[in-house]
């Protein structure tokens, strides 16, 4: 694995969930500035002698410039509901996958499976959650023809289309993996989800993992009406590994002048295949994904080590991010992924892109598709739909999400929030002191 400087002046935590404020376009704004939503609790301490100093503070807290700290050094706690699912995990009987080869790793217990062992012991139904319809067709590829998995909702159409990209490493998993987080965002968005089975490492190396999913973005542009699809409304999303392909994907179009994705969703997305990065530290030991599989996945995913410094295998160190669609980015509290994931979305933002990040506290890397089990998996899906669906509909991609579900913040209304703080200012610093307020 390539070693990259880490950014610590860009780590964000929140008390809850993290959310960040949506930069649509402009000139970039210093790291760690810009309006974004702020619990209660990290108001800076206001100094009550000192009317410059409150009047400051007032200023700061609605122009929403708050700093937020680092990642925690001390692990997480996962909740009740993450642990129960981490413990039926534990219970089937896995390997760690770096002991393993590829091929034996492929034959290990999922956190799916966990899922399904879980539901079945409580004596809950295990049945995929319904869509409209479900095809397994292939499309053709760069070397060979691709399966894929073709959800459609119910409706009359034509919908909108979602390309994506499961999670794995690039090494293991498959679309039955992943089927839990395809099926939810086909309802949650309302939309056609094209889910792609690329070729893995180390059989096939970078680049056959992107090439494949570029061919399959290309297909989905080309093909959308045989599909009861609309070929001017598609997005792609993927999950970690499939995160990292669906923002690659991106980059591509934008290169190669095709026609760009109307929005890109990221979820746990891997961004660069360095290791210096805080949650890494910290969350060394986690469950499902931890350091040791980090460094097992680079490893057979890349022939030359040289290669992390592609922009095709670390977005994040790419040159130029500009221009590229509007993203969401979905992270997990307790995850090694946790801290690049940050920095892309602040990556994104200084480039002029239009960022959604929201952070899910007392869950790991993999809980997105894990809604029957785990409540934040169905919270997310929600939120990500709710995104993809504005993206669809051409709405102006310019709020934030608040901790509370408070209703979405244009990004104009920054304008206001400076006007009002200057406001503040003037009254709080030209006003008589009153004989109360005068120290004696």
């Amino acid at each position: 694995m390539v070693l990259r400087g880490s950014s610590p002046g860009r780590e964000g935590t929140l008390h809850g969930r993290d959310t960040m404020l949506i930069h649509r376009s402009g000139p970039s704004l210093p790291s760690g500035e810009g309006p974004r939503v702020t619990s209660k609790q990290e108001a800076v301490p206001v100094n009550p002698f000192s009317r410059s100093l409150r009047a400051g503070a007032v200023a700061m807290l609605l122009a929403g410039a708050i700093a937020t700290p680092a990642v925690a050094a001390e692990p997480a706690p996962p909740n009740e509901q993450m642990q129960a699912l981490l413990d039926q995990l534990a219970g089937l009987g896995g390997e760690p996958i770096d002991t393993l080869e590829p091929s034996e790793a492929r034959t290990q217990p999922s956190v799916a499976d966990a899922v399904t062992a879980l539901l079945e012991s409580r004596g809950a139904s295990t049945a995929p959650e319904p869509v409209g319809d479900v095809e397994d067709r292939t499309i053709p590829g760069p070397a060979s023809d691709l399966p894929v998995r073709i959800y459609t909702p119910d409706g009359d159409g034509p919908f909108p289309l979602i390309v994506y990209y499961h999670g794995g490493g690039f090494v293991i998993a498959t679309i039955d993996t992943y089927d839990s987080s395809a099926r939810a965002l086909t309802n949650a968005a309302e939309a056609i989800v094209i889910s792609v089975e690329y070729r893995k490492a180390p059989e096939y190396p970078f680049p056959a993992a992107v090439d494949d999913a570029y061919a399959a973005y290309l297909w989905a542009t080309d093909n959308a009406a045989e599909i009861n699809g609309d070929p001017e409304r598609v997005a792609v999303a993927g999950e970690s590994a499939g995160g990292n392909l669906a923002t690659v994907v991106s980059l591509r179009a934008r290169d190669a002048g095709d026609q760009p994705p109307v929005h890109q969703l990221l979820v746990y997305p891997l961004t660069s295949f360095s290791l210096d990065f805080p949650s890494v530290e910290t969350y060394a030991d986690a469950k499902p994904l931890n350091r040791a599989a980090l460094e097992w996945f680079g490893g057979h995913y890349l022939a030359d080590p040289s290669q992390a410094a592609d922009p095709d295998v670390s977005p994040l160190d790419a040159p130029d991010l500009s221009d590229l669609p509007p993203a969401t980015i979905i992270a997990a509290q307790i995850d090694p992924l946790l801290s690049e994931g940050r920095d892309y979305a602040d990556a994104l933002r200084d480039a002029g892109v239009s960022v959604s990040y929201r952070r899910y506290d007392g869950v790991t890397h993999e809980f997105f598709g894990t809604g029957a089990v785990v409540d934040e998996g169905t919270e997310a899906v929600t939120f990500a739909g709710q995104r993809l669906a504005d993206a669809f509909a051409h709405l102006p991609d310019t709020f934030t999400a608040a901790n509370d579900g408070s209703p979405p913040v244009p990004s104009w209304s920054l304008l206001g929030l400076l006007l009002l703080a200057s406001g503040a200012f003037l009254l709080v610093t030209l006003r008589p002191l009153s004989p109360r307020s005068t120290r004696r």
